[in-house]
């Protein structure tokens, strides 16, 4: 099982171009429709926590998944597996940056990666936007977020994403202890 998941995060790591966003709907592909390791509302949760703790998301992801399946070795596994391409992959082309970067038709192609890689970012937002609880909190915060993002962004406002995770964690722990409160009979 160890090298089963080292194999499916090094195949991920390996055909992702993008960052981590853009492996969202490979590790959906892969852990949640190909293996099973994970359900759909394990994969939004976990995605929630990987953005909010240091480090980046798709080795959080990584990590996460493997330490599910096989604790320690597995998270071992899973975080080696999905960095091991990349930093192959970005040693060679160190030993050949300036050819590589000079080259016209390695330009022509990283125009066309980024736009697959905008595609699969937005894929993922829509899966995770399908399965969102549909409740008045979670669309309200949704619209919230979203609004700010698009306001922050016009008005050229640096504001960082963790900012909107914690408001967005806030406002759920005070919104469901009042309603845990009022269903208490006003008892904490």
């Amino acid at each position: 099982m160890i090298l089963k998941i080292f194999i499916t995060f090094f195949k991920i790591g390996l055909f992702t171009f993008g960052g981590g966003y853009a492996m969202i709907a490979q590790i959906k592909e892969w852990i949640v429709n190909k293996e099973g390791w994970l359900t759909d509302d394990e994969l939004t949760e976990m995605i929630a926590i990987a953005e909010a703790t240091p480090g980046p998301i798709a080795i959080n992801m990584a990590t996460y998944v493997g330490y599910k399946k096989r604790r320690f070795l597995g998270s071992a596994a899973a975080t080696v597996g999905v960095v091991l391409p990349s930093f192959i992959i970005i040693f060679i082309i160190s030993l050949f940056l300036e050819d590589f970067m000079s080259n016209k038709y390695v330009a022509y192609a990283f125009v066309g990666i980024k736009s697959a890689v905008s595609f699969l970012i937005l894929k993922a937002g829509f899966d995770m936007l399908k399965k969102i609880e549909k409740k008045l909190l979670p669309i309200i915060t949704f619209i919230a977020v979203f609004g700010a993002m698009i306001i922050l962004d016009i008005l050229s406002v640096s504001f960082s994403s963790v900012f909107y995770i914690l408001i967005g964690g806030t406002v759920g722990i005070v919104v469901y202890t009042l309603i845990d409160i009022d269903k208490k009979g006003g008892k904490p």
